[in-house]
């Protein structure tokens, strides 16, 4: 059984003291491949460093992370779509659109997230789109800028049944992680009707720890955890789960 942690940030602070110990448990867990989007400047030399270090087991993106969006983005941008000139990254994120705790770079997180389309398009890279408090915005965005060219995944997918739809629709995948496996979430009353070559899982670690590890330190060995919640509600195996996703997750990512 072989899972692809789709979305995971282990090159953080956090996992600095036990990082070898916490891949060795994803590695015994069946979780066989841990993809790394970027945040910001400050992350793309741990990240970097993290897949230097385990370059069998974890593949890496680059991307400017919506709620880093600040004043300097554009010369932030250029940096990285320097180093996007490298053949190493499998995808462009994290990248997006988040306008919960704060509206004041709303213009400038919609433009570095329109640049970022663009060399997605340009590169043929799928993407890792982080939402929230966003959606008609999103969802006009990618509509305007798909031709054919955009691909990837709703990264933490926590939506309604119709904005599911809508980024079907658009060509997108869905990310499920942590979230999924909690009561209020109701992504699990209407997941069944949602065909599961679109979803692939993901854990978003150190953040939103799955039941029964909530209010824990995330990390991807959990992503089983998501997977056997995500079984039980297609009533399906946890192997036919695990078969199934990572064949998007390969498929998708090109890995």
């Amino acid at each position: 059984m072989l899972f692809v942690d789709t979305h995971t940030h282990i090159y953080d602070r956090d996992f600095d003291a036990d990082r070898t110990e916490v891949v060795q448990r994803a590695l015994d867990n069946g979780v066989g491949v841990m993809l790394l989007p970027n945040v910001d400047a400050s992350t793309m030399e741990p990240m970097m460093e993290t897949h230097e270090q385990f370059p069998e087991c974890t593949r890496v993106m680059m991307g400017l992370q919506p709620e880093e969006v600040k004043g300097d983005y554009k010369q932030v941008l250029a940096v990285m779509e320097k180093e996007l000139e490298k053949d190493i990254f499998i995808g462009v994120g994290e990248v997006g659109l988040d306008f919960y705790w704060d509206t004041t770079f709303e213009k400038e997180q919609i433009d570095a997230f329109e640049t970022q389309l663009d060399w997605a398009k340009q590169l043929s890279l799928p993407l890792s789109i982080h939402c929230r408090n966003a959606f008609s915005f999103m969802a006009r965005i990618l509509e305007k800028h798909q031709d054919g060219g955009l691909h990837g995944v709703m990264h933490c997918f926590t939506g309604t049944e119709e904005e599911a739809r809508v980024y079907l629709e658009l060509g997108f995948h869905l990310g499920l992680g942590g979230v999924t496996t909690y009561k209020n979430c109701s992504v699990r009353d209407y997941l069944h009707n949602i065909p599961l070559d679109r979803i692939v899982l993901e854990t978003d670690a150190p953040y939103l720890s799955p039941v029964p590890h909530r209010g824990q330190r995330n990390e991807p060995a959990f992503l089983v955890d998501t997977a056997k919640k995500i079984a039980e509600i297609y009533e399906m195996s946890v192997e036919e789960i695990a078969e199934t996703t990572t064949n998007n997750a390969k498929t998708l990512f090109g890995i």
